[in-house]
């Protein structure tokens, strides 16, 4: 695994993971009040891995290199996808998985969870994975190749629990896409559980509230 990690331990030996994908030039770091706010005691142990994305020119912002999951070269649909960004992250998101594994914590114990770009990530990655995760849960995103996803997705995530969110006001990411996203994932049988929230491309307290309640559901 190559990227780097910003990682909150339990005090004893992890029984759950959850890892957060943060959104176009941010950084993992920007995620640790959310994971502060959550709680989960009784869920067991559990980590919470929030890497940093690679540093890459992104199209979009004029070439200007900051950290990305891929590049983008638009915000509408119809735009042209890094195609060759999007998988080799998901080879980076698959390494993730794979350690926590490794450290000791089943596939059924870690949840994947991204925001805006993280987002596109957890669905893109999430459902590509040979293993049964816990859970999925995209905030404020949308979901990139989705023509490949039937064709692609793992038999081991088909039912794998969904929590997808989006604020009505999103100017960044419009709330059709993550409707798209959702209606696309719906139709090929994926439990998702929907929300969306009075806000800009941004989270909510109520947000992570409902986020917390999911996450209790599905690592119980």
């Amino acid at each position: 695994m190559t990227l780097q990690t910003i990682e909150m331990h339990p005090a004893g030996e992890a029984r759950a993971s959850l890892i957060v994908l943060h959104g176009l030039g941010a950084d993992g770091a920007d995620f640790v009040p959310m994971v502060d706010a959550l709680q989960l005691a009784e869920v067991g142990p559990l980590r919470c891995v929030m890497p940093r994305a690679k540093e890459r020119p992104v199209t979009l912002n004029n070439g200007y290199v900051m950290r990305a999951w891929y590049d983008l070269y638009g915000l509408e649909t119809h735009r042209r996808e890094d195609e060759a960004g999007l998988r080799d992250s998901i080879r980076e998101v698959h390494a993730l998985i794979d350690r926590e594994r490794e450290r000791g914590v089943p596939a059924h114990r870690i949840v994947l969870a991204g925001f805006s770009q993280g987002c596109a990530m957890t669905l893109l990655a999430g459902l590509r994975y040979p293993a049964r995760l816990a859970g999925l849960a995209g905030m404020s995103g949308y979901l990139p190749l989705m023509a490949s996803t039937a064709a692609e997705r793992h038999a081991a995530n088909a039912e794998t629990p969904l929590f997808l969110a989006h604020g009505s006001q999103d100017d960044v990411v419009a709330i059709e896409r993550g409707r798209t996203a959702r209606d696309a994932l719906a139709t090929l049988g994926y439990p998702i559980e929907w929300h969306d929230y009075p806000m800009a491309h941004s989270m909510c307290m109520e947000e992570v509230n409902d986020l917390n309640r999911w996450l209790l559901q599905v690592l119980k």
